[in-house]
């Protein structure tokens, strides 16, 4: 159930009783714009973020009706450096398996985690630069990061639309207590990112974030200051951004 709703800023807030609750708003309002979008586009382009956050959320996306998928293109926002194409927590792979397996769209762009990270970036920047990225479903990560621009390597005005970056400890360690990686050792240095610009550019951010390990972001994202310590604080200047909370991230909403 719907508890409160309210503006910070641009920012629409929609806080649930339950993270269920929150899954299930958020998807069916996502693929309700989606039909929309596509009753007059010929294609959509969709940037999806890979985080057990986004499990319900993708879930009922993944189940609604009426949507037609192969007029839908898909990229993601991030993925490790060096990990094995088949490892179980590539952010492709976990796509895969949460939704796009389920669906039949048009095309898949994967960043790839064997790739070299020069050739991921000559491949993303000649899709990014051809095609206009309609929506951007999105979570915040505990520092606050969004996509894997952690704070110490976000920037509003990024020059660039994809990089590699190195990872912050804070985000190390959620990989663990997500439960993609048993122990912090095993959890890549390195990533692939799509910037700040290129997420804020997209028409509209549906941004998904559950739990109470990501309670400070979320009051961080909705009460501190507008900058690059918290990265996704930014939301708040979007012309066209939701944030779906649960009780449990959303404790300190006033």
């Amino acid at each position: 159930m719907l508890t409160k709703e309210f503006k910070v800023d641009n920012l629409t807030v929609k806080k649930y009783d339950t993270r269920d609750a929150m899954g299930e708003a958020s998807g069916k309002e996502t693929a309700e714009y989606l039909r929309k979008l596509l009753s007059r586009k010929d294609e959509v382009w969709i940037i999806f973020a890979a985080a057990p956050s986004q499990n319900e959320f993708l879930a009922t996306l993944a189940a609604e009706p009426g949507i037609d998928w192969g007029r839908v293109h898909a990229i993601h926002m991030d993925e490790y450096v060096g990990l094995p194409k088949s490892h179980p927590a590539g952010f492709g792979n976990f796509l895969d398996r949460t939704i796009w397996s389920k669906i039949n769209l048009a095309s898949i762009d994967y960043i790839g985690p064997e790739r070299d990270p020069e050739e991921s970036i000559k491949a993303y920047n000649k899709i990014l630069e051809e095609h206009h990225i309609d929506i951007c479903l999105m979570g915040i990560g505990e520092n606050g990061h969004i996509a894997f621009n952690d704070p110490h390597v976000a920037d509003f005005n990024d020059p660039a639309r994809i990089k590699k970056v190195d990872l912050d400890l804070t985000c190390r360690t959620q990989q663990v207590h997500d439960g993609c990686f048993a122990t912090l050792e095993e959890v890549p240095e390195y990533a692939m990112t799509l910037t700040i610009p290129t997420l804020f550019a997209c028409d509209k951010l549906v941004c998904v974030v559950p739990a109470p390990t990501k309670a400070n972001a979320v009051k961080a994202t909705l009460y501190g200051p507008i900058s690059e310590a918290c990265p996704a604080s930014i939301m708040r200047r979007h012309k066209d951004a939701t944030l779906y909370v649960d009780a449990d991230s959303g404790k300190y909403i006033e």
